[in-house]
């Protein structure tokens, strides 16, 4: 059993399980805390893992309010630079709770984690020609629409996530066969550079690079996310199965505080932007005009098992996941 844990462990590791979103990672290392240890002034300290994005602005949003305050918690939010550590941070305990996209939990419960989401972190606008992320091809490409993506390189930022899972999805929708793309790891800020040297005929690009590409004479052929489900939840925030049933009043708490960050942060848009500026090195030019995600409570299962089908039927998965036992 022990030798089946951490090899369980380290399959996690390696998978590259970067939350996909928009935003530019700050210089703030990752770090441990104890979970569920005392805090200041009688609150109970609660470690939670995510990744310096602009999604994950409603959390911070949230605690400077004072909703977790509210609820008895005091976070202790620790960022790292990608999103390797995520899960296994939360299997191991460092973590009492993480952020990460929808695909990488599912991978991680295909692999034998017993993990589950909480609470919703972002999703997509559902607006195609407004949303946080598209597939990106220069000026004067050939490449019109998703099936012309078929027999091209494309770059996304994690091989076998939710990037190249949507796109296979938009690319078959429109009529082309998702087995001849072909799917080279870039990352983000590097993606418009990639695609302007013509190492790769179209880039997956997300906020705030996807402003700046298209703003650059680029053009979107594909707004994959949308394409999938305009109601696709992106990312939310997960925990062991064992912490919500041992935890279940610190979890109840969690929640309850998340939910009404993320409320919050749907109809405070300024202030998400403002925030943003604190934990990442997106600039004040740049974050008035990035595209923002959709921050809502309820997660859509029918687009969730759009999702989870997707995955499974491109061989991201073993099987299609079951709604029930991910989401909350």
């Amino acid at each position: 059993m022990k030798r089946r844990f951490i090899a369980i462990l380290a399959a996690a590791s390696v998978l590259g399980l970067s939350a996909c979103g928009s935003g530019s990672p700050s210089s703030t290392g990752g770090g441990t805390a104890s979970a569920g240890a005392s805090g200041g002034a009688g609150l109970t300290k609660v470690s939670v893992g995510v990744i310096p994005i602009v999604d994950c602005a409603p959390i911070y949003l949230g605690d400077k309010q004072g909703f977790f305050k509210d609820e008895g918690l005091q976070l202790d939010i620790q960022t790292a630079t990608g999103g390797a550590a995520i899960v296994p941070g939360v299997v191991s305990g460092s973590f009492d709770f993480a952020f990460s996209n929808l695909i990488s939990v599912m991978v991680a419960k295909d692999k034998g984690l017993d993990l589950k989401f909480v609470a919703n972190g972002a999703s997509t606008t559902g607006e195609a020609g407004k949303d946080i992320g598209g597939v990106v091809v220069p000026a004067g490409s050939d490449i019109q629409s998703a099936k012309d993506l078929a027999g091209k390189t494309v770059s996304v930022n994690n091989l076998s996530n939710i990037g190249d899972t949507t796109i296979k999805s938009a690319v078959e929708k429109d009529g082309g066969d998702p087995k001849s793309v072909k799917f080279v790891e870039v990352a983000f800020p590097d993606a418009p550079a990639a695609l302007a040297n013509k190492q790769v005929d179209a880039a997956w690009i997300l906020e705030p690079f996807l402003s700046k590409a298209v703003a650059e004479g680029g053009k979107v052929v594909s707004w994959n996310f949308v394409e999938m489900s305009p109601e696709l939840d992106i990312a939310g925030y997960f925990t062991k199965s064992d912490t919500i049933k041992n935890k279940a009043d610190l979890t109840q708490k969690f929640t309850r505080a998340m939910n009404k960050s993320l409320e919050y942060a749907q109809q405070h848009p300024q202030e998400v932007r403002d925030i943003v500026g604190t934990y990442t090195k997106i600039d004040d030019a740049a974050r008035a005009k990035i595209v923002l995600p959709r921050y809502r409570v309820d997660f859509n299962k029918e687009a969730f098992k759009t999702l989870g089908d997707a995955a499974a039927n491109y061989g991201t998965l073993s099987k299609a996941p079951n709604a029930d036992e991910l989401l909350p």
